[in-house]
This record gives C-alpha cells, sequence and structure tokens, in this order.
C-alpha cells in the first residue's frame, strides 16, 4: 500500500490556491488524495482554509474526511457547516462515526441535524447508539458491522459479506481484522468493489480503527 507523504510544498499550494480561490486547479489537485490522506491536510490548515477545502467536495468524501479529522479540528469545521450539510455529511458515514460526530455538538443542534436526516433506519440506529456510553462495546460497534480478514482476497471478502450483510441494516465500510480477530483497520466499499477480485484486503484497507473491548 502506498504511503502518503504530506509535504509543506503540498500544503502551501493548497493554501495558495485556496487564497486565490481557484477552485479548478484546487479539486485537480487533491481529487485522487485518499480522503484519510485528505484529513491530515486539513489537520495542519487553519479553520478557514479547512473549511474551505471541506466544502470542494461532495457528501460522501467529505463526510469521510470528517469521520478521520483530529477531534478539536472537526469541531471547529463542524461550527462554520449549517445544520443541513452536516446532515447531509452524516447520511454518507457508518452509523459508529455518525454517532460520534453528533456526539460533538450541542444537544439543540445534534436534534436539527437529526430532523434533518431523511434515512429513518440511520436515525433510528443513531438515536439507540447516543443512548450508549461513548466507551462501551455498543457505543462503539456500527449497527452495520461486517469483517473481512487481512489475508482474504477481494473475491473471497465480496462472498463473505453477503452472507453478514442479511444480519445487518446498513452496510458502509468493512471492519478488517488478522488471523486472531484483532480489529486493524477499515475498508470502504468503494475501494472494495473498484479494486481486481485477485487483490488481498490488506494491500487495500485504511490501518486504523477504534478498538473494541
Amino acid at each position: 500500500m502506498k504511503t502518503f507523504q504530506l509535504s509543506e510544498k503540498l500544503l502551501n499550494r493548497i493554501a495558495d490556491l485556496i487564497q486565490a480561490k481557484k477552485n479548478t486547479q484546487l479539486k485537480k489537485l487533491v481529487k485522487d488524495i485518499h480522503f484519510a490522506d485528505m484529513a491530515e491536510i486539513i489537520n495542519e490548515l487553519n479553520q478557514d482554509q479547512g473549511t474551505y477545502l471541506i466544502k470542494l467536495f461532495d457528501s460522501q468524501k467529505t463526510s469521510d474526511i470528517l469521520a478521520e479529522l483530529d477531534e478539536d479540528v472537526r469541531e471547529k469545521i463542524l461550527k462554520e457547516l449549517s445544520v443541513k450539510e452536516i446532515a447531509d455529511e452524516i447520511e454518507e458515514l457508518d452509523s459508529d462515526d455518525a454517532a460520534d460526530i453528533l456526539g460533538e455538538l450541542s444537544d439543540e443542534r445534534k436534534e436539527e441535524v437529526i430532523s434533518e436526516i431523511s434515512d429513518d433506519n440511520l436515525v433510528d440506529d443513531l438515536k439507540e447508539l447516543l443512548s450508549y456510553e461513548e466507551d462501551s462495546a455498543g457505543g462503539l460497534m456500527a449497527k452495520e458491522l461486517v469483517k473481512a480478514n487481512e489475508n482474504w482476497s477481494v473475491t473471497k471478502c465480496l462472498k463473505e459479506i453477503k452472507k453478514q450483510g442479511e444480519n445487518v441494516t446498513r452496510v458502509h465500510s468493512i471492519y478488517v481484522t488478522d488471523d486472531k480477530e484483532k480489529l486493524i483497520g477499515r475498508l470502504s466499499l468503494k475501494d472494495l468493489i473498484t479494486s481486481p477480485n485477485n487483490k488481498l484486503i490488506k494491500d487495500i484497507y485504511i490501518p486504523k480503527v477504534d478498538s473494541v473491548n
């Protein structure tokens, strides 16, 4: 898996394009950067720059970036987004990530965001997750959790997901485990279905996840 290297040159180039409001050039510069790496970039920008960059992307990529941001950075950016914008991002996320973001909002704004979400099943899942203690297993595990072993091929993973999918309400991403069933990362459905069938999960997953005891 290719490792992203954040450079001062790239940060300065992004900052210059934001200041000049050259959106076409900015989108072209960052269009192939993975959302986890985009989060790393935004963590290094100031609040105005980060918010500007976030608003350039579609809801799917923006939601993934928000989930990966440092909490203090995300909190500041959320204050700059409208209730409707936050709801749009929430609808693209796994329920656990969505609940984490909602949990950072004030009670009043949280209710406003939930009222804008059109997916009734997601609303029910979020309300249930928000009722758990933050560090409990129930509060950390998604209602749409499915697992994949890092040594599986894409073909095997797709077959196993079909089996596991019968027991979940929604599926946006897959939790990746090692041979000892330890959670080691996450895999998006998009990365899975766009990868070659013989590719191994260990080569395409994102090595970062909240641990669950």
